[in-house]
């Protein structure tokens, strides 16, 4: 009798784990099949910032994550932005995703207990995101679009050693683009390089902004801001036009006219980012167990028409290993 019993013991605590285990399973799988509601709050309508949507989308597609994406355009308004962060949180959405640094403060405004993540963000501390690189210290992650600006602005050497100044455009209400100014004067200094800024508000500063720079420079470098991204048409036009050495930190800038880049791609930065939406949403991880990320890869492109148009030479030094664009 004492070995019945004990045989009927075992089998029913083999059944309550068998039981467990396929509730367990049962729940995961229910967890995997959730179709997830994301905000998408992004800051300007351009290039650059639209890749980065794009990788989002198609990184989370490919990893099978049922989402339904709403996306919201700030058109450049801070008020806009904020009044889109907290309707995101209204409807109660499972992720909000800032693209641009006052999208992605706006959301953290808005909440401490939605999953924020954020990317096309030069220096997420500096602009009070996160508390630290590796420790973030709350709901907020995401990945940096900080460039390689040595190597950069090296390029400008090897490009021609005659150049001596280089101008910038920045505006002058962006954290992220006065932090990549104050960057870029360090580093050409160790080049022997001068950085020759012009701060704009908007758009339609722009046309008196690079008239100016022409007579003060020998070369245009673009950084990361949301006003240069949106008129890089009109930058290109103007340094072409002259016959003005030019290089952008992202690819966006050299399809939109400028002459090359050793930089990253702002599509493979979005694809990073829903990687790290999908580890948050499926895989249960918490934003404050996951470092910022920067770039894993970066790549030299030029603009072939450019090129031929200011009368750079193929055999350059500077398109070493580079992609050529038309």
């Amino acid at each position: 009798m004492k070995k019945r019993s004990i045989c009927s013991t075992v089998v029913k605590g083999f059944g309550m784990l068998v039981l467990g285990l396929g509730i367990l399973i049962s729940q995961k799988a229910q967890g995997a099949e959730k179709k997830f509601k994301i905000g998408i709050s992004q800051f300007a309508e351009h290039p650059a910032l639209d890749q980065v949507r794009k990788g989002f989308e198609d990184e989370l597609k490919a990893e099978g994550v049922d989402a339904e994406f709403i996306y919201k355009n700030a058109q450049g308004d801070t008020g806009v932005a904020g009044l889109i962060a907290q309707k995101f949180v209204s409807d109660k959405v499972d992720l909000i995703f800032g693209i641009a640094t006052i999208s992605a403060q706006t959301a953290k405004q808005a909440t401490d207990e939605i999953p924020v993540l954020f990317s096309a963000v030069t220096d997420p501390v500096y602009s009070q995101l996160v508390d630290s690189m590796n420790s973030v210290g709350g709901n907020v992650t995401g990945t940096t679009d900080a460039t390689p600006m040595d190597k950069q602005l090296a390029l400008f050497k090897d490009l021609n050693p005659e150049i001596k100044k280089i101008g910038i455009i920045y505006n002058t209400s962006e954290s992220n683009s006065e932090i990549q100014v104050e960057q870029a004067i360090k580093e050409a200094d160790k080049l022997g390089l001068e950085i020759v800024p012009v701060g704009v508000n908007n758009i339609n500063d722009i046309p008196q902004a690079m008239n100016s720079l022409a007579k003060k420079s020998d070369a245009f470098y673009g950084i990361t801001d949301n006003i240069v991204a949106s008129s890089i048409g009109l930058i290109a036009k103007t340094v072409n036009s002259k016959k003005i050495v030019s290089i952008g930190a992202e690819e966006a800038h050299v399809r939109g006219g400028l002459l090359m880049t050793n930089g990253l791609s702002y599509y493979e930065l979005g694809k990073q980012t829903g990687a790290m939406a999908k580890k948050i949403l499926v895989d249960d991880v918490k934003p404050s167990q996951m470092p910022v990320e920067t770039s894993k890869t970066t790549a030299k492109v030029v603009n072939e028409k450019t090129m031929k148009k200011i009368g750079i030479d193929r055999e350059n030094k500077a398109f070493e290993g580079a992609e050529f664009i038309k």
